[in-house]
């Protein structure tokens, strides 16, 4: 019973999404100036960035329905931590209901090969299982884009200080403070210094400063060294010199951080090999004197 009612609502669920992809529900005019924007916005990220991932091609059709978009409500800190690794929310809710799909349907796909090898477990564990790896699924995407974006934002803090160096070594060669900001930024590659263009080209648009464009950058990513960056400079006026002093003081204090954090992470990576080698001792122990234990209490 339970696995043709399993089977209907399947076949439901495809007739409906058929039916939704053959006659799709006509935007409105706000919807499509805003998917006009955003596309815009997000243009320059996708070259980038490439191709969406295959969870996110897979979750997308599921992503489309109105339920799914408002089921899942993300904070103003998570959406400027997707903003960070150049991912949209559409493409992240679609990569968490792809894992969600594919945890429950783990479940039966195992019930299956076991079934063929001649193994019956009880029907009843089945939904509660499928459930709990569906619920798993479904946060996966959300930690692993955390760890991208603690990342993102390491390479932003190094990019960041090659890239005041940089600038103080073009304002000693006697370039103005706009002329050695776009000079040091055009010399570096990767997302990070394309991200630091950007802001600046941002700033000779608007006719606004560079540093309240790094400073704006350092907000939108939530790297706060930008900011710290952009007051300590910005008090220091427009005199080519005194930016200079400042900048390099600057970029001293982000190389000490920077070894200091190198030192602490080797630390960590240390810690965590003794742990290991402790491990594989007991474990190598446990090996060798198993044998020895069970002869001696089997005698007794």
């Amino acid at each position: 019973m339970s696995i043709a009612i399993a089977l209907g609502a399947g076949i439901g669920a495809g007739l409906v999404m058929v039916a939704r992809g053959l006659w799709p529900p006509r935007p409105t005019l706000a919807q499509a100036l805003a998917a006009s924007h955003r596309i815009r916005e997000a243009s320059p990220a996708k070259q980038a960035q490439g191709a969406p991932s295959a969870l996110a091609r897979l979750g997308r059709p599921i992503a489309r329905f109105g339920f799914a978009r408002e089921s899942v409500h993300l904070s103003a800190h998570r959406r400027r931590d997707l903003a960070v690794i150049d991912r949209t929310t559409e493409e992240h809710l679609a990569e968490k209901l792809a894992c969600a799909l594919l945890g429950f349907m783990l479940v039966p796909v195992a019930l299956a090969l076991l079934a063929v090898g001649g193994v019956e477990v009880p029907w009843l564990v089945t939904p509660w299982a499928a459930v709990a790896l569906a619920a798993a699924g479904f946060f996966v995407p959300d930690l692993a884009a955390r760890s991208e974006v603690v990342e993102r934002r390491r390479e932003l803090r190094y990019a960041l200080s090659a890239f005041i160096d940089l600038t103080v070594v073009a304002l000693a060669g006697g370039s103005g403070v706009e002329g050695a900001l776009r000079s040091a930024a055009s010399v570096g590659t990767g997302t990070a210094f394309r991200s630091i263009r950007d802001a600046l080209e941002r700033a000779r648009l608007t006719r606004t400063t560079p540093w309240a464009a790094l400073e704006q950058l350092g907000r939108d990513t939530g790297v706060s060294e930008f900011e710290e960056m952009a007051a300590s400079v910005g008090l220091s006026g427009t005199e080519g010199a005194r930016v200079r002093h400042s900048l390099a003081a600057r970029a001293a204090s982000l190389r000490n951080h920077r070894r200091s954090e190198a030192e602490a992470g080797a630390r960590m990576a240390t810690q965590r090999m003794t742990v290991t080698l402790v491990l594989l001792l007991i474990g190598f122990l446990a090996f060798v004197l198993f044998p020895a234990y069970v002869r001696v209490f089997a005698s007794l």
